[in-house]
Parts: C-alpha cells; structure tokens; sequence
C-alpha cells in the first residue's frame, strides 16, 4: 500500500468513454499475510460490498480470491469458513514474500476460476500467467486484508467504470481504534478527504482488467506495486480517478507487513512528532 504520492487523477476524450464497455464481471483480490486478527472483518465487509453489488446489479459474476502468502497464523482458517459458506469466495496459498507478487497471483487466480486457464504455483518463485485476454467489462477491484471496505465500495467502483473510468482510486482512513490519536491528527492533516485526491492505496484501488494486463499488471515488488501500475496506466494515457466516496478503513498499526508501505508511513509519522505530543496525543 503506498501513501504520499503526488500523482493526480486524469481524464480521457469523451468518444473514448463512450467506447468503454460495460462491467458484468468483477473479480476482487485481498492479499494476505499472517492477517488473522483482522481478516475476519475484511471478508465480512467484502460479503457485504458483494451483496450490495448483486442487489444493485442482478446477474453480476463475481469473485473474491483472498491469496494467503506464507500464512503461519489462523488465516487460511478464516478463509475456510468463507469459502465453505459462500461460493463467491476463493483461496489461493503461496509463498512469495511480496505484495505486488500476491495481487499479481490473485489476479491469475481469479481468471483460472473463470476460464480455467490460470497457472499458479505455490513453491519457489511466482511463475504463474495467464495467456488469454481480460476482456474490458472485467473489473479488478483490490483491498488488503487488515482493511473494511464500505458496502458501497463494489457498487461505486462499477459506477465509475460504467462512465468511463479505466482505474479508480479510493481514499483511506486509519482505524481510530487502533491508531495513536497524535499520529491520526498528523496523517489526517496530510490526507485531507476530498474527490481528485493525489494518493494510490492498494488498501482501495480498481482497474479495468484489460488496462491491467495493457499496463503489465502488478509488478513483482515488496512495495510500491499500486503506484508502479498507476504511473503505467497513466504513461499510456488510460483514465484514472480518484474519489473519496468509497472510503476504506485500515487498520492503524505501525508494525510493517511491507517495507515502505501503510504501516511503514505511519510508524514515520510517529517517528517525526515530538515526545509531548505522543504522551499527551496533541500536536
């Protein structure tokens, strides 16, 4: 997940919106590394987000692959119980060590149960690939597994997508409950909830999936995935937007699962306040 990016949200031609097909096909992807003391939140919330979009929009496929990477804690547990109880869900256990490899995975993941042509192998480096297509009414829609999303997240995304988005890129909040309350003040000073923000969060973020594959997907990285795609997306000219109406909620913790990523920020905000202003929680 990256955080303090000044990249901007861009615009296409209208007769290139009006090209754009429509979404009937969703696929979400939830990476996951020793998650279990939030995974169960975000699944429900996903359930629900799920729900909301197929009572809005009737008949549309959709999928939930949570990709459980090197998992030792009750994770793969958690996502048993999803997978048994609704079809919609789907695991996928690997051991890359890296998020932009994980989202990759999950992607490759969510095509296979569609079409059966995904590739994936748990063991050694990633390798896997699908050859085919993403046709343009399949949406990619990602979050991670320490975070909420609204019940609106899916339906918005759709939306957007509908009236020409290529990627969108939602805004973020830090848990209150898990969040010391002088780091919350710095980061919400600095992140200001507004339409056409200038940030990329893998936490919330949505990408038509044959601009994905266009744009060559997640790179393999430990960090930084979400913005590398983002800054390709927009070298070839695709239209991303960036909204605060599908807000998510993250979980505040300062202990990093990926270098420089969320927690890596935060643990920096942290970092940077005065020692009065961490004992008092004022700034």
């Amino acid at each position: 997940m990256t955080s303090g990016t000044t990249e901007r949200a861009g615009g296409c031609p209208a007769e290139e919106v009006r090209s754009r097909p429509g979404i009937d096909r969703v696929a979400v992807v939830v990476p996951a590394h020793n998650e279990d003391q939030h995974l169960d939140r975000a699944l429900s919330a996903l359930r629900a987000a799920a729900d909301a979009l197929e009572r809005e929009r009737p008949g549309m496929r959709l999928s939930i692959t949570v990709v459980l990477d090197s998992c030792t804690d009750r994770s793969a547990d958690i996502t048993a119980g999803y997978v048994a109880s609704d079809p919609r869900f789907a695991a996928v256990q690997v051991r890359l060590g890296s998020t932009g490899a994980s989202r990759a995975a999950g992607v490759v993941a969510a095509a296979g149960q569609w079409t059966g042509a995904g590739r994936l192998t748990d063991t050694g480096p990633w390798t896997g690939q699908w050859t085919g297509q993403w046709p343009g009414h399949v949406w990619l829609a990602n979050t991670d597994a320490d975070s909420a999303v609204p019940e609106n997240w899916l339906v918005r995304q759709v939306e957007l997508a509908d009236a020409g988005a290529d990627a969108v890129l939602g805004s973020v909040e830090p848990d209150p409950a898990g969040t010391d309350p002088a780091v919350l003040r710095r980061w919400l000073e600095r992140h200001p909830f507004r339409e056409d923000h200038p940030h990329i969060y893998g936490a919330n973020f949505g990408v038509r999936a044959s601009a994905y594959l266009a744009a060559g997907g997640f790179p393999r990285t430990r960090a930084h995935e979400d913005r590398i795609l983002v800054e390709n997306l927009r070298k070839q000219a695709y239209s991303v937007l960036a909204t605060d109406t599908i807000r998510v909620l993250t979980s505040g913790r300062t202990h990093a699962r990926a270098p420089q990523g969320f927690a890596a920020y935060l643990r920096a905000l942290a970092l940077e306040l005065p020692a009065l202003d961490r004992d008092s929680g004022d700034l």
